[in-house]
């Protein structure tokens, strides 16, 4: 058991470290659709290398016995520390303190928002998360490279084009800025909106199973 959690672990911490990459490019270029696009290759790498991402696994719960919700919380604990990981390599070079600055900004406007608002924009980047692991998923067992491929990338610009929050993409702005209690606060919030968008499409699958039978 011990070491089944530690291997979830260790594939949560290179996922949030990942997100972490997503997160500076996204911050080091101009363009925003631009670095929309270049940060879904953090949830496309994380995909095909198999590691843990909290937003591609909560979404799995009502699926799975409710042990699962162990792994879940584990997950996220690990890409929190990938996330802290990231934002304190990148701090220390050249490029930190313009990436500490658009961090900055972007959790001063993040959090100066109501946490109902969190949690609505937490849904929606939850669901489009399950739909872009999901997506990816059926299409690998078709062998649909390139709508993997598509699958992946769409939801993630999605998001960030639409403004939603992300909490571990979060986590890392947080770490990139400098972490404080309502910095933690709104990311737990958002990870709860995150949780709700995740689960409610694989919810109502099993509900419907459950009609039908």
């Amino acid at each position: 058991m011990g070491k089944k959690l530690a291997d979830v672990f260790f594939k949560a911490v290179p996922a949030g470290f990942l997100i972490g990459i997503g997160g500076i490019v996204n911050l080091s270029v101009d363009n925003k659709y631009i670095g929309a696009f270049l940060f879904s290759l953090g949830l496309f790498t994380i995909i095909q290398f198999g590691f843990n991402l909290f937003t591609g696994k909560v979404g799995y719960i009502p699926e799975n016995k409710p042990a699962y919700i162990l792994d879940v919380l584990i997950i996220l604990a690990g890409n929190i520390c990938g996330t802290g990981l990231a934002a304190a390599l990148i701090r220390m070079t050249s490029a930190g303190m313009a990436i500490h600055e658009k961090a900055a900004a972007i959790m001063a406007k993040k959090i100066s928002d109501t946490p109902l608002s969190w949690a609505a924009l937490g849904f929606f980047c939850g669901m489009l998360m399950y739909i872009a692991v999901e997506n990816a998923k059926r299409c690998r067992s078709k062998n649909q490279d390139i709508s993997a491929v598509f699958g992946t990338v769409l939801p993630v610009m999605v998001f960030i084009l639409s403004g939603f929050c992300h909490s571990i993409a979060d986590c890392f702005y947080m770490f990139a800025d400098s972490p404080t209690l309502n910095g933690f606060i709104y990311v737990a919030v958002v990870a709860a909106g995150n949780s709700l968008g995740g689960m409610i499409i694989p919810a109502a699958g099993v509900l419907r199973k459950k009609i039908i039978s």
